[in-house]
């Protein structure tokens, strides 16, 4: 390779080091990425409600085994609990994390901002919640006291629709994953607003001698008002002129639209080499991209996972692909599938150095762990395993994504540690689904394949190089 060439390469990876450094460090971003995994212990505890409930009720009445599901009814009431305190209001916990983060990084008192902000979104969630329930049979006599008690009584060809409104109640829907972009726009603007108006000092002061708890409080009293009151203000407008809770379009021209984009093959395999080309740089992929994957892929996750303890029913999940998929069946051991590099080198490599690293990685390995490994081939810039380390999680992303569009495997649903072995966290991960553990080994099998010529190669080049 000439010099001029050598030369080229080096200043297009600095210039792409330093773009995807300032993206990997601008506050925002951050704030955002560091929101979604702060949230890690509520996802995952309703994750282990929502696997417990499929293994004492969903498969043994798939079997026939009724009688041990309502053995269980006490256990898989609980989990329900455990469920709705967590995964079915986890865009509360966000807008609250999501404050909380963003005044780190501007360096103020970051509990009150979270409280801000989570004030802000609930604000703007629809206040009125509507039931709407189709009977039939009903006298015209009971009709006209439905009607004199306020209820709405609409008469059809199949029977009688009663809605009643109640004020107060707060929809899951807005709540949940479908309201987690809300609740991303809201509180950013919020958080902002709020931390903008600290920074310039604008809030009340007391003398010194006032307990230090007590001026914070009083320091964000004024922040605080004019952010909740600038979210609430919004959403009252967009209310007005178009009809429509503001969350409501948020979810129809933001969310639903980011999601549709993110579940076609090209948007996943091109997410999958990204993660690996920073990689290759020297830059942590997730941590890059982190605000993308958790922002609309883990949205996709757990709009899986709420629609899967609604239905009960695998074929009504809307999104193919989502935020456990990566791990499931693109990241086996670690990102490029370096399980199966291990694999690779224990039966093919003759080269001491790489025997050494892969025995000593090879325990980690397990629990996709691949930092050992990554740095101690190294992958940064190798040129000889650039190829592999590259192409494995797309050809693997793009297996799973088929098998998973065709029906042979049901979407990931469930939020599962990112620790789990191989196999059995893409099993864990679609509800006891053995196919999907079976697929997850055949990509380890599709990717041991692929990175064996170049260990094999790798032999021939000698240690100085």
């Amino acid at each position: 390779m000439s010099n001029n060439t050598n030369q080229f390469a080096s200043s297009l990876g600095e210039v792409f080091m330093r773009i995807a450094g300032k993206i990997g460090s601008q506050r925002h971003l951050v704030a955002v990425r560091d929101s979604f995994i702060a949230m890690m212990p509520i996802t995952l505890a309703g994750a282990i409600a929502v696997l417990l409930n499929v293994f004492l009720r969903d498969i043994p009445n798939s079997l026939g085994w009724t009688g041990f599901a309502e053995a269980a009814t006490p256990l898989i009431s609980i989990n329900g609990h455990v469920y709705f305190g967590t995964i079915a209001i986890m865009a509360l916990f966000f807008a609250f994390s999501l404050g909380y983060n963003m005044a780190l990084s501007y360096k103020i008192n970051p509990l009150p901002a979270g409280m801000v902000t989570f004030a802000a979104f609930v604000a703007t969630i629809p206040q009125t919640l509507t039931i709407t329930t189709n009977v039939a049979g009903l006298e015209t006599s009971a009709l006209a006291i439905l009607k004199e008690a306020g209820m709405s009584v609409l008469e059809g060809a199949d029977g009688v629709s009663l809605a009643s409104s109640t004020w107060g109640a707060v929809a899951v829907g807005y709540a949940g994953a479908s309201g987690l972009f809300s609740a991303l726009i809201i509180g950013m603007i919020a958080s902002l607003i709020y931390c903008y108006l600290v920074n310039k000092k604008i809030a009340i002061t007391l003398p010194d001698t006032v307990p230090p708890a007590v001026n914070k409080a009083f320091a964000a009293i004024i922040p605080g008002a004019v952010a909740i009151y600038v979210a609430s203000i919004i959403a009252y407008l967009v209310l007005t002129v178009t009809g429509q809770p503001l969350n409501d379009l948020i979810s129809r021209y933001i969310q639903q639209p980011l999601l549709g984009m993110s579940q076609s093959l090209g948007s996943v395999i091109l997410m999958t080499f990204l993660i690996q080309l920073l990689w290759f740089f020297g830059l942590h992929g997730h941590n890059v991209l982190g605000p993308i994957l958790d922002t609309v892929y883990l949205t996709a996750l757990n709009e899986n996972a709420a629609v899967y303890e609604a239905t009960k029913d695998v074929a009504q999940l809307p999104h193919i692909w989502t935020r456990g998929s990566f791990d499931a069946f693109a990241q086996m051991g670690g990102s490029g599938v370096t399980i199966a590099l291990i694999i690779a080198i224990f039966l093919f490599s003759k080269r001491d150095e790489h025997r050494a690293v892969a025995k000593l990685s090879a325990p980690m390995g397990i629990f996709n762990i691949n930092e050992p490994i990554t740095f101690g081939i190294p992958m940064v810039l190798n040129p000889y395993f650039a190829i592999p380390w590259l192409i494995v999680p797309p050809v693997t992303a793009t297996i799973a994504y088929l098998a998973t569009s065709a029906g042979l495997i049901p979407p990931v649903f469930a939020p599962i540690p990112w620790i789990t072995p191989p196999g059995l966290y893409a099993f864990l991960a679609t509800g006891g689904n053995v196919m999907a553990g079976l697929v997850s080994l055949f990509n380890v099998f599709v990717a041991f394949l692929i990175w064996a010529p170049f260990v094999i190669m790798a032999n021939k080049v000698k240690v100085d190089e």
